[in-house]
C-alpha cells in the first residue's frame, strides 16, 4: 500500500487543526437509483469517480472510533458530537504512515477501547494487522468502494456501492460544517427516511460483531 497526493500523512497536532464536518449517511439497497435522479433535479456538480480498498478497524466497545487503512496510511477520527438534526460530527486525529509508531498505535488502540500495549517501536501493516487480529474483541474488515461524488449548493455529496467483506450495499451521504445546509440538501436528494447510520455501524451487521 502507498500513499497518494490526496491522501497525505497527517500528525495528531495538525489533524487537531482541522475543522470537522458533520455527516449524514444511508445504506441499503435502491438508494443510487433514488439518488441518481434527485441529485439531477438538485442541480448537482459531478465530482470524479473514485476507487478504493481499504480495511476498517471495527471494535465490540464503541462506535466512536472511526479507524481504517487507506493508500498505506493508518487514519483514525473520534467521535465529538452530533448537531441538532443527529448528524455524526468526527474529528481527524492523525493519519500515520507504516510502518507505524508504538506511540501513535497506543493511540489508536486507547480509542478502540482495546487493551493492547504494543511493545516495538514500530509495526508494519501485516504486524499491526495481527495485533488486532489476535484480539477478541476487534475484527478487520476489508471494504471496497466505487464512489461517485457531487456537490449540491455547496455540500459535499456522493453516492456508491460498497463491498463488506464482499457483501454489497449501496451509500450516499451530504457532509458540511454548514448543518442548515445540509438538511436542505438531504431532503432534496430524498433520503430523509432512511436511517443516519456510519459506516461503523453498517459494517458491524454485515460482519455481526
Amino acid at each position: 500500500m502507498s500513499n497518494t497526493e490526496s491522501n497525505k500523512a497527517t500528525s495528531v497536532e495538525e489533524a487537531e487543526k482541522i475543522i470537522p464536518r458533520a455527516e449524514f449517511r444511508v445504506f441499503g439497497q435502491g438508494i443510487i437509483d433514488i439518488v441518481g435522479l434527485s441529485m439531477w433535479k438538485a442541480q448537482a456538480k459531478l465530482f470524479k469517480i473514485r476507487q478504493s480498498k481499504e480495511v476498517y478497524i471495527l471494535s465490540r466497545h464503541t462506535n466512536e472510533a472511526n479507524v481504517k487503512i487507506r493508500d498505506g496510511l493508518l487514519d483514525i477520527k473520534t467521535k465529538v458530537g452530533e448537531t441538532a438534526e443527529g448528524y455524526e460530527i468526527f474529528q481527524p486525529r492523525g493519519k500515520f504512515e507504516f510502518p507505524v509508531k508504538k506511540d501513535e498505535l497506543a493511540i489508536i488502540f486507547d480509542n478502540l477501547l482495546a487493551p493492547i500495549t504494543p511493545d516495538k517501536p514500530t509495526y508494519s501493516f501485516e504486524e499491526f494487522l495481527d495485533l488486532v487480529n489476535s484480539h477478541p474483541d476487534l475484527s478487520a474488515v476489508d471494504v471496497e468502494k466505487e464512489r461517485y461524488g457531487f456537490s449540491v449548493d455547496g455540500v459535499i455529496c456522493e453516492y456508491a456501492e460498497v463491498l463488506f467483506n464482499g457483501a454489497l450495499l449501496e451509500t450516499a451521504c451530504a457532509e458540511s460544517e454548514d448543518y442548515s445546509a445540509m438538511k436542505e440538501v438531504i431532503n432534496k436528494l430524498e433520503i430523509t427516511d432512511f436511517e443516519n447510520t456510519s459506516y461503523l455501524i453498517a459494517a458491524k451487521r454485515v460482519v455481526k460483531i
